[in-house]
C-alpha cells in the first residue's frame, strides 16, 4: 500500500515541477521559435536564389553554344529530355521552362544574383519576362515587388495597370514645401488613380464615389500603394465655430504623416486647392502630433485637371499638396453595377467596424 502511494505521488510530483518554470521561460521558447523560423526563411531563401542562378547559368550556357553552333529548336527538346532522364525528382527542366532560361540570361547578362530581379521566386520572373515590354521596366516591378512583398498575383495586377507609368506622376509641390522627404512623397502619389473597381463612371457623385472607395477599402489600399492606413471618412474639425469634414483621412505608417484626400468627380479648380491648403493648416494643428509627425499632405483627386492652374495653386501653397486625376468605368461598363443602396449598406459596415465617424 505504502508503495502505491508513493508511486501516486511521484506521478503527481511530475506536472507540479513543470509548472514551477523560471521566470521568462515562456518568452525565451517564443525567441528560440523565432530563432527557427527565421533560420527556415533564410534557407528557403538561399535555396531559392541557387535556383535562380541555376536557371540563369543553364540559359546563358545554352545562348553561348547556341550563337557558336546554330542550334535548332530540336537540340533544346533533347535538353531538356536528358535533364528530366537525369534529375527525375526535380521540377523544371521542361521545354519552355528551358526556353524561359535562355530569355533570362539574354534580358540579364550580369550576374543574376547580383540584381534585384535574382532575389524573386521563378514564378515572379516568368511573369516579369512576359508582361513588361523594357529592361526598365522589369527592373522596376522587381524592385517594388521586393519591397513590398508582392505576391504573384498582386504583381501582375500592378504590370496591367502599369503603376511605372503612374507612380510619383501628380503635380505636386513637395519640393517647394518638405524637400526633404520630397522623393519619397512624390513615390507615394500616383496619376491617374485607378478606381475602375468602385463600379463608377467619371458621372458619378462625389458622396457614391466616396461611398464606393469606403466599401472597397481593402481595394482603395492596394490602389494607394504600401503604407496607408484608413482613419476615417467625413472626418470633423471645429475652427471657432465652423464645423468642417475631411473626405477621406489616412496615416502613412511608414512616413508618419496623415494624409488627406479630397476627391471632386469634375475638373480640379483653384478654390478646390485653396479649401485643401486650409484643411492641412487645421490638421497640422489640432490633428498631427507635433512632435512625432511630419507636416499634413494634402492630396487632390479629381476627374481632371488644367496644369497651369495646378502650378500656380501649388506653387503658392504653403502646405504639401499634389493633385491627381481618376478613371473609373465607362458608361457601358456601368450596366452591371450593384444598386446604390447596395453600395452605401456595405460602407455603413466598414465604417461601424472601424468606428469612423
Amino acid at each position: 500500500m505504502n508503495e502505491k502511494i508513493a508511486a501516486e505521488t511521484a506521478a503527481v510530483a511530475v506536472p507540479a515541477q513543470a509548472s514551477s518554470l523560471p521566470p521568462g521561460f515562456h518568452e525565451m521558447v517564443d525567441d528560440l521559435k523565432s530563432i527557427v523560423r527565421g533560420a527556415h526563411v533564410r534557407a528557403q531563401l538561399k535555396v531559392n536564389t541557387e535556383m535562380i542562378r541555376m536557371y540563369w547559368e543553364i540559359g546563358r550556357t545554352i545562348l553561348e553554344k547556341q550563337g557558336k553552333e546554330r542550334w535548332g529548336t530540336k537540340v533544346i527538346d533533347r535538353i531538356a529530355t536528358e535533364l528530366r532522364t537525369e534529375f527525375p525528382g526535380q521540377r523544371g527542366f521542361s521545354r519552355s521552362n528551358l526556353h524561359y532560361m535562355q530569355q533570362l540570361a539574354r534580358t540579364w547578362v550580369e550576374p543574376i544574383v547580383q540584381q534585384p530581379v535574382g532575389q524573386l521566386p521563378w514564378g515572379h520572373i516568368v511573369s516579369l519576362m512576359n508582361k513588361c515590354e523594357t529592361r526598365p521596366e522589369q527592373d522596376f516591378y522587381a524592385q517594388r515587388a521586393i519591397q513590398h512583398g508582392w505576391s504573384r498575383s498582386v504583381l501582375d495586377l500592378q504590370i496591367k495597370q502599369r503603376l511605372h507609368e503612374r507612380e510619383g506622376a501628380a503635380l505636386n509641390n513637395f519640393t517647394l514645401t518638405v524637400p526633404e522627404d520630397s522623393d519619397v512623397l512624390r513615390e507615394i502619389t500616383r496619376d491617374p488613380y485607378l478606381f475602375d473597381f468602385t463600379g463608377l463612371g467619371g458621372n458619378a457623385s462625389e458622396r457614391s464615389l466616396e461611398d464606393a472607395l469606403v466599401a472597397r477599402m481593402v481595394l482603395f489600399l492596394t490602389e494607394l500603394g504600401t503604407g496607408f492606413a484608413f482613419v476615417g471618412r467625413q472626418y470633423p474639425l471645429r475652427v471657432g465655430g465652423s464645423d468642417f469634414r475631411l473626405d477621406l483621412l489616412f496615416y502613412h505608417v511608414r512616413l508618419h504623416r496623415f494624409v488627406i484626400i479630397e476627391l471632386k468627380t469634375g475638373r480640379a479648380e483653384p478654390e478646390h486647392y485653396g479649401k485643401l491648403n486650409f484643411y492641412l493648416a487645421v490638421a497640422d494643428d489640432l490633428v498631427r502630433d507635433k512632435e512625432l509627425d511630419g507636416p499634413t499632405i494634402g492630396l487632390l483627386v479629381a476627374a481632371n485637371r488644367d496644369g497651369e492652374v495646378a502650378r500656380y495653386a501649388l506653387e503658392r501653397s504653403g502646405s504639401p499638396m499634389a493633385v491627381a486625376t481618376w478613371t473609373g468605368l465607362d458608361r457601358e461598363a456601368q450596366v452591371s453595377l450593384p444598386p446604390a443602396e447596395d453600395l452605401a449598406r456595405v460602407a455603413d459596415g466598414v465604417l461601424r467596424e472601424h468606428g469612423a465617424g
